[in-house]
């Protein structure tokens, strides 16, 4: 892909309303407790789902994340790194048909100035580095 065009849509929450799960890091599970005035255990306790490799936010019912209120995000000053990072994640940069596929429900995708290829696949490292066990059984994603 020569360059790709994004631009985050005021209002929009259709990226937290996809199938799927919230990862999160140590540091994401840190920010998110403090933002809401929480201890790390006591939101770990409340919202978190660990498991030997990995943790994610726990899903509510009918929805994918706890902090998705029709007015946005709770957390969204501190939200997750897989939050903050959409669309470059390395699936959606480093392959065109499923760029294609995130704009199907993304209207942010495919407005908005150019991105250089190289600064999104820089972006998209950000990913890998916070969910290491999750790109390493991939592959490249």
């Amino acid at each position: 892909m020569d360059g790709l065009r994004f631009a985050c849509q005021p209002g929009c929450t259709a990226c937290c309303r996809q199938p799927g799960c919230v990862y999160l890091t140590e540091e994401d599970l840190r920010r998110a407790a403090a933002h809401l005035g929480m201890t790390a255990a006591g939101f770990e306790s409340r919202y978190v789902y660990r498991t030997r490799h990995l943790l994610r936010l726990r899903k509510p019912p009918r929805l994918q994340c706890p902090f998705l209120e029709e007015e946005g995000c709770r957390i969204h000053p501190d939200k997750p790194t897989q939050c903050r990072v959409f669309p470059f994640w390395p699936e959606l940069v480093e392959r065109r048909a499923c760029w294609r596929a995130a704009a199907k429900f993304c209207p942010g995708i495919g407005i908005g100035p150019p991105i250089e290829i190289g600064s999104a696949l820089e972006a998209s490292v950000e990913m890998r580095v916070a969910y290491p066990t999750t790109y390493a059984k991939h592959g490249k994603a």
